[in-house]
């Protein structure tokens, strides 16, 4: 199953943890507390959350490569939009299967 991580630096980790799975939770599997979220966006496909000190950390699972960039896009879009006051930059994701 192909899987990447990547984190931002983010004094507001565990708010914008809680913002991004309270959004998809309208419409999909969602499981969170203020630490660890999960967001299962459909069989085979989703996106682990947990808020560290000063960081975000994010882990995308998906059942094939394309799957795997899109579902990364989608993560950072929606992050940047609730996180719109800050600056990440480019965000960088490593594979981790």
């Amino acid at each position: 199953m192909p899987a990447s991580c990547s984190s931002v630096d983010t004094e507001h980790a565990s708010k914008y943890l809680q913002q991004l799975c309270k959004h998809w939770s309208h419409r999909l599997e969602v499981e969170f507390d203020p630490q660890k979220g999960i967001v299962h966006f459909d069989a085979g496909r989703l996106c682990r959350f947990e808020a560290q000190d000063g960081r975000l950390a994010m882990r995308v699972e998906t059942h094939s490569d394309g799957e795997l960039e899109r579902t990364q896009n989608t993560v950072i879009v929606h992050l940047k939009r609730f996180a719109f006051r800050e600056e990440f930059g480019e965000v960088a994701w490593q594979r981790a299967d």
